[in-house]
């Protein structure tokens, strides 16, 4: 009944990482599920960018689907281009600009509380912050306000237990255990927070330059996005768009600390762009060396560890052929950690993404944001709130691993993150 499900939980990276070695697509047992994972960048290209016959869903994924609705990155490929559409000018670069000044203020603000020489607990740090920034880009709302309290412990609720219940039948999910009650309390705490703010805006009917404005006011020849379509789409973004920055940005810090030569050059390039100022949007296309720490991060340790799609036709796949109904699993691990693909795949290398090196590499390489129709619409969000957060605080301060930290990944959540990672500021000359 477990299957892989205990060394796949134990230690996600180098579970999914060593199936490479075993061929190019590898058959797993995801608790009573039998999956089979592309392990070659080219099998691996085609199940992301063919989605009409990969689609989203399989046993595990439709328990997450219940949990977080039917928005545009769970939904099945029959609703998937309408509401993709719909959403796309959310994430228009009109809108980002604002969304930028909310992820810079968080970020200074963040590096701001922090004292010398006081341990701090990385991932939920960033967590709070990273939380802070997307209701306030979703909502124009302020972080401190009780109702935002409040949503912000029903999704660490929420992130918790997610992935465990991916493995979990749904018999022990319905028994009235507490932490199943916990678990039902804060999703419909949630949605009935999500509810209110929706029918509010809909009543003003006036444009705050938020995403949940934009969500609202989206029109495809007359179609619109129902009350709970929108609702859906706030809840995937609250989640995916705190957990995955803040386990990002803590992997860097980690690596950094590990790397001290790399940890230079990254303090090199925010002194000169920075001086010691905390990092605005205006900064990001001066900032490169920081922006390939953050994609060398998302390789080593994508947020995303475990997906599954339903093959809806008979189809072969790599010479196997695979019958209607068969669950596929997208691991990126499983590619980005291939001797084939990346030189010193398990090395911290942020230099393989200089545009001469990283022009090289096959199309499925690197699939952290997925690929195809199916990409992650709010990519740019996060890899600007990423690089934002990491170059202020390494601007103000130097971080170094403190006694008591376990930064071996567990999948608690959405997204990998560190056991626990304790991490010292020092004050940097100058600050």
């Amino acid at each position: 009944m477990v299957g892989h499900a205990w060394p796949m939980m134990r230690d996600p990276v180098r579970f999914t990482g060593s199936l490479s070695q075993l061929g190019d697509l590898v058959e797993v047992r995801l608790g009573p599920v039998r999956a089979l994972v592309p392990c070659h960048p080219e099998l691996l290209w085609r199940v992301l960018t063919d989605d009409r016959v990969f689609d989203k869903g399989g046993p595990l994924f439709d328990r997450v689907r219940a949990t977080i609705g039917n928005g545009v990155g769970s939904c099945p490929y029959a609703e998937h281009r309408r509401q993709r559409r719909l959403i796309q000018p959310a994430f228009h670069h009109s809108r980002l600009d604002r969304y930028t000044e909310v992820m810079a203020q968080e970020a200074a603000a963040l590096a701001s509380r922090w004292r010398n020489r006081q341990v701090v607990d990385v991932y939920p740090a960033l967590f709070g912050a990273a939380l802070r920034t997307v209701l306030r880009s979703l909502f124009t709302t302020r972080a401190d306000d009780t109702s935002v309290d409040r949503m912000r412990r029903s999704v660490e609720t929420l992130l918790h237990q997610i992935t465990a219940r991916m493995f979990v039948p749904n018999v022990l999910q319905r028994l009235p255990l507490p932490i199943n009650r916990r678990f039902d309390r804060a999703l419909t705490d949630l949605r009935r927070h999500i509810d209110a703010l929706v029918a509010d805006y809909r009543h003003t009917d006036d444009d705050r330059g938020d995403l949940l404005s934009s969500l609202l006011s989206a029109r495809d020849e007359d179609e619109r996005l129902t009350d709970t379509e929108v609702g859906d789409q706030a809840l995937t973004m609250l989640v995916a768009g705190s957990d995955s920055v803040a386990a990002t940005v803590s992997w860097a810090l980690h690596l950094l600390d590990r790397h001290p030569n790399v940890r230079a050059a990254l303090h090199q390039e925010v002194d000169t762009v920075l001086g010691g100022e905390p990092a605005r949007a205006t900064d990001l296309t001066r900032l490169p060396h920081t922006g390939r720490v953050i994609n060398e991060a998302l390789r080593l340790y994508p947020p995303g560890w475990l997906f599954t799609r339903i093959t809806t036709e008979d189809v072969d796949l790599g010479g196997h052929r695979l019958p209607a109904g068969t669950t596929v699993a997208f691991c990126p691990s499983a590619v980005h950690l291939r001797a084939e693909v990346h030189d010193r795949p398990n090395a911290f290398d942020p230099d393989r993404w200089l545009p001469e090196r990283a022009r090289h590499l096959p199309r499925g390489a690197f699939v952290t944001f997925g690929g195809g129709a199916r990409k992650c619409a709010g990519q740019e969000f996060g890899l600007a709130e990423s690089t934002l957060l990491l170059a202020t605080l390494a601007s103000r301060w130097r971080l170094r691993s403190a006694p008591g930290s376990d930064p071996r990944p567990v999948a608690l959540s959405t997204a990998l993150r560190p056991r626990r990672l304790l991490l010292e500021p020092t004050t940097r000359p100058g600050r």
